[in-house]
């Protein structure tokens, strides 16, 4: 109201008003002539000329230097200046209250937060973009957005348990892959700890080997991931498709092997403290355009701490989870060994050694009769001499990483070892190795 300096006249009367008359009164200095009687308006009068002739008769409460008005009680006044202070002060004195509590309620769970992912204690994990790389997060962020239209299901390149993946091409050409958790998971625990465990374990390594992680985003909308983009998909993808499945020959299925157990060792052994991936699956090794493998998907990995008895929940896929998970949630590296295994395996006889049993009906007497040389992927020609020995020693790797006792299995270091210094075998070939011998462990 006081903003109206252009008005004159007044007219409050009979409104049944009640309380104190404003003092931003003063500041209308255009107005003259203010009727307020008939109300119940008590207090001061205000200073102001409009009324010293203002008609205010029928309001018991008012006072001040007005015709037919008492003097105002200064203790009256103090009093309902009191009463009004109280008022105010109050509430507010409540709403800092209030929002101290909050605060420490946050911080609570922020230091929890970071306690459990030390890692990235230093960003904002609930509003910001955490750039791994060169990239500009904010930046990023942005070009996502518009890349894959908000997540359109036009630009999804594969689904999982916990999210979806996106190819998102940047307008400086960059293509990257966009791991997105499904929203409805975003707030449930075991979603977020796969969020983070994933973050923790990437941001500490890097191997030609191992997918490259560019950034994340954690906001009250979308957790994602960015990833480098690998052309040819998944290995799981290739063998699935006999066209695809030629192209990946004896040698760069050898580099494929070899490929994947560099990475795990350099993560059982390279890495302090060490990571057991705990889910390596073939559909969880990515290929680049020239089949060069990277392992990916550490949601479930588990970082080893060796003041602790590291156990844990069961996590994995089946098929490739080693037997002794069965009985006891204590995680070791020799749990990806025996996955490793599995996955080797699946790469020279181009599906996994179950499917390849089932998909045949005679019975197991016969295991001994059938040569791993009739279990390989008969969609590729017969191997050289020199990747026969290759595929022989792979064989026996896998043989040995799937013994059912852990302390049985060779460590990775000593499978990439044996598999980067390759000698001529012992006059053993592919004929020499029986289906019961690679089923019998």
């Amino acid at each position: 109201m006081s903003s109206m300096q252009s008005l004159e006249k007044l007219n409050l009367s009979h409104n049944n008003l009640s309380g104190l008359v404003p003092t931003n009164f003063d500041e209308m200095h255009g107005l003259y002539d203010i009727d307020i009687s008939y109300n119940q308006l008590q207090g001061p009068i205000p200073n102001n000329k409009a009324f010293q002739n203002a008609r205010v008769e029928g309001n018991d409460g008012l006072c001040g230097n007005v015709g037919g008005l008492k003097p105002c009680n200064h203790s009256v006044e103090y009093k309902h200046t009191s009463k009004l202070a109280f008022l105010i002060t109050f509430p507010m004195l409540g709403v800092l209250l209030l929002a101290f509590l909050t605060f420490v309620l946050i911080e609570r769970r922020r230091r929890k937060r970071r306690k459990k992912n030390p890692e990235i204690e230093g960003s904002n994990m609930h509003e910001n973009f955490f750039s791994i790389s060169s990239f500009d997060g904010r930046k990023m962020y942005g070009d996502i957005m518009k890349a894959t239209n908000v997540f359109d299901a036009v630009y999804c390149i594969g689904m999982g348990g916990q999210g979806s993946v996106y190819k998102a091409n940047l307008p400086s050409g960059t293509i990257v892959a966009v791991k997105k958790f499904h929203q409805e998971l975003d707030g449930e625990e075991a979603s977020q700890e796969e969020f983070f465990n994933e973050i923790r374990a990437l941001t500490q390594i890097r191997h030609r080997n191992i997918v490259k992680f560019l950034g994340f985003c954690s906001t009250t909308h979308h957790s994602f991931l960015v990833y480098e983009y690998l052309e040819k998909g998944s290995l799981a993808a290739v063998l699935s498709k006999d066209y695809e499945a030629k192209k990946l020959d004896w040698s760069t299925r050898v580099r494929v092997v070899k490929g994947v157990a560099h990475a795990l060792c350099y993560m059982h052994h390279d890495c302090s403290p060490p990571i057991v991936h705990r889910d390596i699956t073939s559909s969880n090794i990515l290929l680049h355009y020239d089949y060069e493998p990277c392992v990916s998907d550490f949601g479930t990995a588990k970082l080893l701490n060796p003041d602790s008895l590291n156990w844990t929940a069961l996590a994995g896929t089946y098929g490739y989870v080693a037997p002794e998970l069965a009985y006891t949630m204590k995680v070791t590296e020799k749990c990806d060994v025996y996955s490793f295994g599995v996955l080797a395996l699946e790469v020279i006889m181009g599906k996994r050694l179950g499917d390849f049993i089932s998909s045949f009906s005679f019975p197991s007497t016969t295991y001994a009769n059938i040569s791993l040389k009739d279990a390989m992927d008969q969609r590729l020609p017969p191997s050289t001499p020199q990747l026969q020995d290759e595929l022989v020693t792979i064989a026996r790797l896998s043989v040995a990483c799937r013994h059912s006792h852990p302390q049985s299995r060779p460590t990775m270091l000593m499978v990439s070892q044996m598999l980067s210094f390759q000698t001529a075998s012992s006059y053993e070939g592919l004929d020499d190795i029986t289906l019961e011998q690679l089923i019998t462990i």
